[in-house]
């Protein structure tokens, strides 16, 4: 798959870290995966798509209690993807691509989940629309990201600027619900929590309705 010209940066940094990555971010990961999952309406039988599931952690994590044939994660960064291949079951599908373009059918899923990815994408509104064409009607989002509500997700927000072109946009609550509602989804909540003494973090929950 070509490479996007705003996420070159991206695809290029975490293929220097790949090998690294979990090791790296393991207070973090966990962190996140727990809270994601706190906030997560998985059914028996629901199909869910892990947009941005880079080395498989969450996916991992699901598959201990959810059949792994349901599982399905996409990821721009072919590093990321092989590490996660190497991890997870056999019958979890990984696929390459991005949030703007997935390469799935309409109305496949009935969750979608993304960890700590929003923050890079480059058009918003355009993965927001195209998360919600993958779900059927009825199905949920689920998103979490940093959260610009707090002041040192905006500092080192400002510091990811200066270093790496890679990093998109840092949100606060009000900015994500409105791109939500933008977006077609109903019945918007947006949870916000700190998962340490510094850093805090939004979980973003919205239901495709058809039209």
């Amino acid at each position: 798959m070509q490479t996007q010209a705003p996420y070159q940066e991206v695809v290029a940094e975490y293929a220097r870290i790949a090998g690294r990555y979990d090791r790296k971010w393991s207070f973090y990961i966990e962190a996140t995966m727990q809270e994601t999952i706190a906030r997560l309406p998985l059914g028996e039988e629901d199909r869910l798509l892990d947009v941005g599931c880079g080395t498989g952690a969450l996916l991992y994590r699901l598959a201990t209690v959810h059949p792994p044939t349901r599982l399905v994660g996409v990821d721009p960064v072919p590093a990321m993807l092989k590490i996660a291949r190497r991890k997870l079951p056999s019958d979890i599908a990984l696929h390459e691509g991005w949030a703007e373009q997935l390469p799935f059918a309409d109305a496949q899923f009935d969750l979608v989940v993304s960890c700590s990815m929003f923050h890079y994408v480059a058009r918003p509104l355009d993965a927001l629309i195209e998360m919600r064409r993958v779900l059927r009607p009825g199905g949920q989002l689920v998103l979490t990201d940093w959260c610009g509500d707090y002041l040192m997700c905006r500092l080192f927000e400002r510091y990811q600027r200066l270093r790496a072109h890679a990093h998109a946009r840092t949100y606060r609550t009000h900015e994500c619900a409105r791109m939500l509602k933008e977006s077609g989804y109903a019945a918007v909540q947006i949870e916000t929590y700190k998962i340490n003494w510094l850093w805090g973090l939004m979980t973003a929950r919205g239901t495709h309705v058809q039209a």
